[in-house]
C-alpha cells in the first residue's frame, strides 16, 4: 500500500522528520508532497478546506485521509523499525494526551525551528 504524506516543506522541524523517515522506508511506501505544492494543484482539491499547515495530512491508496496525531500513529505502523512499538499510540486515550501535544508543537514550531524556503528539485 502506498501513503502520499502533504508536510509543510518551509518547515525545519517538519523537513528533518521527512528525511529521517524516508531513511526508515525501506519499501518506498511514502511519497512526499509539501503543501505549497498542493496550494497551487488541483490534483489535491481534497485537502482545499483543511488545516494543511497546522496539521500533517497523509492519503492511503485506499482513500482514508490522516490528519495530525493519526498522521503520525498511522507512519509508525507502515515503517519497519518503528512498526513493533507503534501500538504504544493505539492505548486508549493516548490520542487525548499526545493529540495536544502534537498540536502544542506545531503552533510554536516556527518559533523555535524558524522558516527556509522550500526546496525544489531542479
Amino acid at each position: 500500500m502506498k501513503y502520499i504524506v502533504f508536510y509543510d516543506g518551509e518547515c525545519p522541524l517538519c523537513s528533518s522528520v521527512k528525511i529521517a523517515v524516508e531513511k526508515l522506508d525501506w519499501f518506498q511506501r511514502i511519497q512526499w508532497v509539501p503543501v505549497q505544492v498542493v496550494e497551487r494543484s488541483d490534483k489535491f482539491s481534497f485537502l482545499k478546506n483543511r488545516n494543511i499547515y497546522d496539521k500533517i495530512q497523509m492519503l492511503s491508496s485506499n482513500g482514508r485521509l490522516y490528519e495530525g496525531f493519526y498522521t503520525v500513529r498511522k507512519l509508525l505502523t507502515v515503517l519497519p523499525l518503528s512498526f513493533p512499538f507503534s501500538w504504544l499510540f493505539y492505548l486508549p486515550y493516548i490520542d487525548r494526551i499526545l493529540t495536544p501535544l502534537y498540536m502544542w508543537i506545531s503552533k510554536n514550531r516556527y518559533d523555535w525551528f524558524g522558516r527556509k524556503p522550500l526546496e525544489t528539485k531542479s
